[in-house]
């Protein structure tokens, strides 16, 4: 689904979402795929099971319905096949499994999703394989970490938590020459802002849970390859047996047709936000590469299309000791935003981060970092309420 009837202009965004995955005319005109639940897949005689000779085999292969949301997903991100997984966390651990083995040694960003750097420091590590931390801003300088037995390079862009930003392209150019394919954690920014493949990743990750989701419900990961690995990371999917659910498919399908004016409404209220934060004298640091003073904007302006509803900012604080009492006494005056770990919700949602993983890419100083998640709340609400926090925090200093 990219192109119109005379097969020369590639669809919008918008209408990508609208119309992937979509065919009325195989479901007697019903707009929506419907959900088939499924574990036994009938053949019509014995030599047509012995080949395997028809399109549905085993509920773990695929149904109409994951079918549909897979189409979609690759209609956004220009991918040769994706696939879909029960997390966020599961669409990163699945194609680690499929490309590394015993021996193996892989480079991760040290800003990555917390989650990730678990499985690599604990089951990776069982499984023999070396992790690496590096810099987020190394670009093309990763060369000079790379080694015979490096055999893939994780990136996330913007970076968890504080937001650095990645030269993506630079990256996946050195990484390739060193023979190392390329993945990327790419939730923030959706393939509606940001499309990986473009840039020379191999590998496209993203935790449908957050915006194509949409309304906090629903756990699922889409794992999405180009060409070249998309059939090893079929293959890895079938072994390991890891399929996501039909039902959840079909409302991650269902969220997909609103994600685009779901993240322009997202967009706009996170920028007005963030913007006024950088104007109060109780924030040391708004952690947003959309703003100019961000130290990864260029990158972000050069590579990215729009940025997403999640961002942090530094509450200062010159004590360290007093972090958390100040962080805790902002967080527990707020009232529209819920205290809460993901995002991409139609909520607000704040936590402090704790950054203590790092090893490379340390925390900001200068006090505590929050992180908000701007939901669809009307702004000058939400700014009351946080006005409130930075009342509490001034009281509790």
């Amino acid at each position: 689904m990219t192109d119109d009837n005379s097969g020369n202009h590639e669809y919008g965004p918008n209408t990508k979402l609208t119309h992937g995955g979509y065919r009325p005319r195989d479901y007697h005109g019903f707009v929506n795929p419907p959900v088939v639940h499924a574990s036994t897949v009938l053949f019509p005689d014995a030599k047509t099971m012995d080949q395997r000779a028809q399109k549905y085999t085993y509920g773990t292969r695929g149904t109409p319905t994951t079918d549909a949301l897979c189409e979609a997903i690759d209609a956004l991100e220009g991918s040769a096949g994706t696939i879909l997984v029960p997390s966020g966390l599961a669409a990163v651990t699945v194609p680690f499994l499929a490309f590394v083995s015993s021996g193996d040694h892989i480079l991760v960003v040290d800003s990555v999703y917390y989650p990730t750097r678990n499985f690599c420091d604990t089951m990776l590590k069982r499984l023999g394989v070396e992790t690496e931390y590096y810099d987020p801003a190394i670009g093309s300088g990763i060369s000079a970490l790379m080694r015979p037995n490096t055999m893939l390079v994780h990136t996330e862009a913007p970076g968890s938590n504080t937001f650095e930003m990645q030269d993506i392209r630079a990256i996946a150019d050195a990484a390739h020459a060193g023979g190392a394919i390329v993945t990327m954690d790419n939730t923030w920014a959706t393939p509606l802002f940001f499309k990986p493949l473009d840039f020379g990743v191999d590998v496209s990750i993203h935790a449908a849970t957050k915006y194509p989701s949409g309304h906090s419900d629903i756990l699922m990961g889409t794992v999405s390859a180009n060409a070249k690995h998309w059939p090893k990371l079929h293959e890895a999917q079938i072994t390991l047996g890891t399929c996501g659910a039909p039902d959840d498919a079909y409302q991650i399908l269902r969220g997909l047709r609103t994600m685009g004016i779901r993240l322009e409404h997202h967009q706009k209220s996170t920028f007005e936000i963030a913007r006024w934060l950088e104007s109060r004298h109780d924030v040391a640091r708004v952690l947003h590469p959309g703003l100019e003073s961000f130290p990864g904007h260029d990158i972000w302006k050069r590579d990215f299309k729009g940025a997403s509803g999640i961002f942090s900012f530094v509450l200062s604080e010159s004590d360290p000791a007093k972090y958390k009492a100040r962080a805790f006494a902002f967080l527990d005056a707020l009232r529209l935003f819920g205290l809460g770990y993901s995002w991409g919700g139609y909520e607000s949602l704040a936590v402090m981060c704790s950054l203590a993983d790092r090893k490379v890419a340390k925390a900001p100083s200068g006090g505590p970092v929050i992180r908000l998640q701007i939901g669809l709340e009307d702004v000058p609400d939400l700014i009351r309420d946080l006005e409130a926090g930075f009342r509490a925090a001034s009281e509790a200093a």
